[in-house]
């Protein structure tokens, strides 16, 4: 059974931007697509552990900074050709707010 919790306002995570937060999970990377749509993800890399929230933002697709590994928002999976997963978690909007599921 998933716990909600209210994270922030909308308006505190920069378009195309993050917001990091901590949990007894690790960091969890909150972002903001250009739609205002929200997504969140465990904030390390599949491959060495970068800081996801310091990437870019293209689309649905986060561009880790240090090995330029794509991870895709919505499920946590790298983009082939390379393999590996970051925790995907849930979150939604309700209003102006958003929510995660921890």
């Amino acid at each position: 059974m998933s716990d909600w919790k209210k994270l922030c306002p909308l308006d505190e995570i920069p378009r195309l931007g993050s917001r990091v937060i901590e949990s007894a999970h690790g960091d969890i990377a909150i972002f903001r697509l250009a739609d205002d749509e929200v997504f969140a993800v465990h904030d390390k890399c599949p491959h060495k552990g970068g800081p996801l929230s310091q990437g870019i933002v293209s689309g649905k697709i986060v561009t880790c900074p240090l090995h330029g590994w794509k991870i895709d928002l919505q499920s946590g999976e790298a983009i082939a050709p390379d393999v590996g997963c970051t925790p995907p978690f849930s979150v939604k909007r309700v209003g102006d707010d958003v929510w995660i599921a921890l």
